[in-house]
């Protein structure tokens, strides 16, 4: 994977920053957008001994996104593997849910993959080979009360992405999603006790997922070892969903 360049987002923290320095590990240069500061991700990538930026990059702004895509492709060349992991929640049932909690969710959970896909796909082409993983989740496929707006943007990723493979797969450009389960990161560490206990109670393998475990499935789908593998949907939830 050496001197492959990946565009991540969200990877300051999280699922995100794990990708980040798994990937800087295996040789790939790393570009981070984000809206918060990942300097001390890029930083430490970098000890790595590859080539890793931080942009201040709002994933919801087209113009922002395509800009900061041709700054990376100038500097570095064109970006060959990009890791659409950006996401928030904003959580409340149907009823008692705001129309803007709605729209950031959806704006920022997918529309973000598709402006940053759509930033880098051209390039892509050009050099026929790119790989492209969206972080989706299991909530996007089995839904999950209290979840309407975060279900219906991580689904939207699913269709996102089986189309994709299907319009650049002649290039030799593969798409998948990821559904991670319950992963220990800061966002999940701040749900209550009794959710916790509930979720852990159904999954059959007893215990949360790592963020390791998430890396290392990404580190073999961007790799020439997972060549033949496009359009899927993984899991990576204990069993929590079967």
């Amino acid at each position: 994977m050496n001197k492959k360049v990946a565009l991540i987002t969200g990877g300051a923290a999280g699922i995100g920053k794990g990708i980040t320095l798994k990937l800087a590990s295996n040789g790939v240069e790393c570009v981070i957008f984000d809206i918060q500061d990942a300097s001390a991700v890029a930083a430490e990538a970098k000890k790595m001994g590859v080539d890793s930026t931080f942009i201040k990059v709002d994933v919801t702004d087209s113009q922002a996104v395509v800009s900061a895509v041709k700054d990376v492709s100038s500097s570095l060349g064109d970006i060959n593997i990009l890791i659409n992991n950006a996401g928030i929640t904003r959580d409340n049932l149907l009823m008692r849910m705001k129309e803007e909690d709605w729209d950031k969710v959806i704006q920022i959970n997918l529309k973000g993959v598709f402006n940053c896909t759509k930033a880098v796909i051209r390039g892509m082409m050009s050099s026929r080979w790119g790989r492209i993983i969206s972080i989706s989740s299991v909530v996007g496929i089995m839904g999950n009360a209290g979840q309407a707006n975060y279900a219906a943007s991580k689904a939207g990723i699913i269709g996102f992405t089986k189309s994709i493979a299907r319009e650049a797969g002649s290039r030799n450009i593969t798409a998948n999603a990821i559904a991670p389960g319950f992963i220990k990161t800061e966002m999940t560490d701040k749900l209550p006790e009794e959710v916790k206990k509930d979720y852990l109670s159904r999954i059959p393998l007893g215990k949360f997922g790592e963020v390791e475990d998430v890396c290392n499935l990404v580190n073999f789908l961007v790799s020439e070892e997972a060549s033949y593998i496009s359009g899927q949907v993984i899991q990576v939830d204990g069993g929590l969903l079967t």
